[in-house]
């Protein structure tokens, strides 16, 4: 199932994530100050609040959709709430990287995302229109980001065609390898980017749509900036960067994220239909057949 799948991915890059700043010192990093245990554990915690929750927020609502019961509505916005503190200012900081009490918070949500996705009834999807240029991007992504998945593992992606180990000297003056070892956010947004053309197959209503637009939009733009600052800016080829949009602000790139993300679920929406209201995936016994009298015992003796 497509949903448990998408667990099992944040499952283990997040195994690799703990066991990677557990056994690496933390000079050997990007900013983090802690060591061993605290280290993986501190990371790994930061690691559930991005993506991670940000991805949650999306499944929290398509399971309530599947429940279908009031209940799940308003857990599914309890769950949106916690994990969305990951986005507040100071939570998820790029210059501190070590895990903070209030990290606890969107974790906290991803629980409960998580355990809305097992109570939920995932129906099977078919082949969709979109799906061969889902499988497209994907290999895509996961190309560009394959030097990433040797970081996050802890070693240093080898040969020159995207540069690993290589040395380059960086803005402080000094040599340093090209791509650090842990987690970076290219990896966090390849991540994104899976997780929007996966629930996107679930035909959600719009507005989880646009969410996971903006996922989709927001993941290429932060893994486009990464790879281009790493592999190209970083080789001298250009001094020229992508506009940053790691965080949310008042921006034109900002802007064109959001219209983008509105774009990418007009044109989702527009060649795949909108979602089955009707349809109720707990169905798993045939409807009774027009001819059998809905009265008729099961026993097949006649109704008193």
């Amino acid at each position: 199932m497509p949903v448990r799948a998408l667990w099992a991915l944040f499952g283990v890059f997040g195994l690799a994530v703990l066991v990677t700043y557990w056994r690496l010192p933390a000079g050997e990093l990007y900013n983090v100050s802690e060591h061993a245990f605290a280290l993986g554990t501190g990371r790994l915690l930061v690691f559930l609040n991005y993506p991670v929750s940000l991805a949650a927020i999306a499944i929290a609502w398509l399971a309530a959709e599947r429940i279908a019961e009031r209940w799940a509505l308003w857990v599914s916005g309890i769950a949106t709430v916690l994990c969305a503190v990951t986005a507040w200012p100071g939570v998820v900081d790029q210059n501190d990287l070590d895990g903070k009490p209030i990290n606890l918070v969107p974790l906290i949500g991803v629980a409960i995302a998580f355990a809305l996705s097992l109570r939920a009834p995932w129906e099977h999807v078919g082949r969709l229109p979109l799906d061969p240029a889902r499988v497209v991007v994907g290999i895509a992504v996961w190309l560009f980001a394959s030097v990433w998945i040797a970081a996050a593992l802890g070693f240093y992606f080898p040969g020159d065609f995207f540069l690993g180990e290589e040395i380059r000297r960086g803005g402080d003056g000094l040599l340093h390898p090209a791509v650090h070892r842990g987690e970076h956010e290219g990896l966090d947004a390849a991540l994104l980017i899976t997780s929007a053309l996966v629930l996107s197959r679930y035909r959600p209503r719009f507005a989880v749509l646009w969410l996971l637009g903006l996922a989709f939009t927001y993941g290429l733009a932060v893994e486009w900036r990464d790879f281009w600052f790493e592999q190209v800016v970083k080789r001298g080829w250009t001094s020229w960067a992508p506009p940053q949009v790691l965080t949310p602000r008042l921006s034109l790139a900002w802007a064109a994220l959001l219209i983008f993300a509105a774009l990418a679920a007009w044109l989702v929406r527009r060649l795949e239909g909108p979602p089955r209201l009707g349809a109720d995936p707990r169905r798993t016994s045939p409807s009774p057949s027009l001819d059998r009298p809905s009265a008729e015992s099961t026993t097949g003796a006649p109704s008193p």
